[in-house]
């Protein structure tokens, strides 16, 4: 079982009497890292250099005895197990499952041991993002830029239930977009509860939304879900296709949300409120003060130069021929240099566990294809559908979106993508295209499925329990975020199915 305290934001600390700010220590079980930022990656534009170990671009020509195909399978998806239950650290359970699969190698004489690094050498790119992005977002934080903007957001609203949910709902999707999943929903979270304690507003419909709309925001960028950078890098995506692909969809899928919450929650908030009862809410935040947390405006003002300007970098590492690793690391080292001023507790904000998670799950990975097991199930894949997209694009995306509700985004986006490289390569005939789109939105937005389908579930789901002692049991978010994702699953391949027959997905670079 896995114990991270995961410190929120603290938006309204010095606004409010008597309030302390919540420290989670979620137990995560399920199957997201529980890192402090999520990472973004690096891709460039002229060699299209695969954040993916490299391992993962070519299948191998010969495959081992079916036995040993077996053998390395079922350890690969006993350590998905290990990752999926709370029994196990997930760092603990890829890095065992890593350590077997290369004593297994070394001792069938499947490949000698320095493959080990051909299968991580290009891990250094996603490293990189993981280190900067973290040490930026934490140092953007400390300047109060995030507790201002919150605070304007409620502002805004004038505590109305219905602006206010409205509201929040538009307000993750641009921060997970900006800001990505983990960081977003600490902010959010921190936010919610002292609103809805403030307000008098139950918290649950507030703070499942914030979490369920999330991972719409998860697939409006390359930068904003784990699963876009190792399939948008792995496959060669720019970014800008994003923009043009998946950022539609995520709008939609964002529509299908608040139309699938607001009818779920219907009785739960006052959506109907008197003038008296608005005038008496606008008269209670009026008190709220945004510098409250703000020490330094000139290091506010600096910070979000910084982070703005990270963004755009990331929008234009391609143009320019440079990783978003360099990208990431720059606007660390402007941070630090312009803004932060507790250097060493911003560089100890790097999870190492994340890295380590990822060193472990590559290397599985990589041994389980050296033995052509991968390779088999793209041949199978191929056989069973005829090569016909009408039944490729469904089957993909519904196995990917469930696999990823029940064990992890990360390794599911891992252990396809070799296959959808497999199946789209060589003479079959299948275009890749819609394949890699379909694995970026179902992949994502397989997380509301169950309460452990994503990290941004698990943090309100948790924060409901620890703060309010609220329980949310597995039967009220299936039929919440379930019947959500079952909309938005659908939608997602008949988006992709059209966009493909119209001819309206951009061609991968060659």
């Amino acid at each position: 079982m896995l114990h991270t305290q995961l410190a929120t934001c603290e938006p309204f600390a010095n606004c409010l009497p008597n309030w302390e700010p919540p420290v989670y220590s979620i137990a995560l079980g399920s199957h997201t890292p529980p890192v402090s930022f999520s990472p973004l990656a690096s891709t460039s534009p002229i060699h299209h250099v695969s954040v993916l170990a490299s391992s993962l671009n070519e299948m191998p020509t010969a495959s081992s005895p079916a036995w040993i195909m077996l053998l390395f399978v079922a350890v690969m998806m006993a350590t998905y197990v290990g990752v999926a239950i709370e029994r196990f650290h997930k760092t603990v359970a890829a890095l065992c499952g890593a350590a077997v699969l290369i004593i297994l190698s070394m001792a069938l004489n499947l490949f000698p041991y320095p493959k080990v690094y051909e299968f991580l050498k290009e891990d250094l790119n996603i490293f990189g993002v993981i280190i900067g992005t973290g040490i930026l977002v934490d140092v953007v934080g400390k300047s109060g830029l995030f507790h201002f903007l919150s605070m304007w957001i409620v502002r805004f609203t004038g505590g109305q239930a219905a602006r206010l949910f409205l509201t929040l709902c538009l307000v993750t999707f641009l921060f997970v977009s900006v800001l990505t999943i983990v960081p977003a929903m600490l902010i959010l979270s921190s936010l919610v509860l002292v609103i809805c304690r403030s307000l008098g507003y139950k918290p649950m419909p507030l703070l499942l939304s914030v979490a369920i709309c999330a991972n719409s925001g998860a697939i409006a960028t390359f930068a904003s879900g784990l699963p876009n950078i190792m399939i948008g890098t792995s496959a060669g995506i720019p970014y800008v296709d994003f923009l043009k692909v998946s950022l539609p969809y995520a709008a939609v899928s964002l529509v299908i949300a608040i139309i699938g919450l607001r009818f779920f929650f219907r009785n739960d908030l006052p959506w109907k409120q008197s003038e008296a009862d608005k005038a008496a809410l606008k008269q209670q935040i009026e008190g709220f003060d945004p510098w409250a947390m703000v020490e330094d405006r000139r290091v506010l003002l600096r910070s979000a130069t910084i982070l703005i300007g990270t963004v755009c970098g990331f929008a234009l590492a391609q143009p320019l021929g440079v990783g978003m690793d360099f990208v990431a690391m720059v606007g660390a080292t402007a941070a630090l240099l312009f803004s932060g001023k507790g250097v060493e507790d911003a560089i100890g904000k790097v999870n190492w566990t994340v890295i380590l998670f990822f060193m472990g799950l590559f290397v599985i990975i990589g041994c389980v294809k050296e033995t052509g097991a991968l390779k088999w199930v793209a041949e199978q894949v191929i056989a069973f559908s005829d090569n016909q997209l009408a039944l490729l694009i469904p089957l993909l995306g519904v196995f990917s979106a469930v696999a990823s509700s029940i064990v992890d985004n990360i390794p599911v986006a891992a252990t396809l993508i070799p296959i959808v490289q497999d199946i789209s390569g060589g003479d079959t005939g299948v275009p890749a295209e819609p394949l890699w789109w379909v694995l970026v939105i179902c992949c994502n937005l397989g997380g509301n499925g169950t309460p452990i389908g994503s990290i941004s579930c698990v943090i309100a789901i948790y924060a409901l329990k620890k703060e309010a002692g609220i329980h949310v049991g597995w039967g009220t978010f299936l039929k919440l975020g379930g019947a959500i994702m079952l909309f938005q699953i659908t939608g997602a391949i008949l988006y992709v199915m059209l966009l493909h027959w119209q001819g309206w997905i951009p061609a991968l670079p060659s």
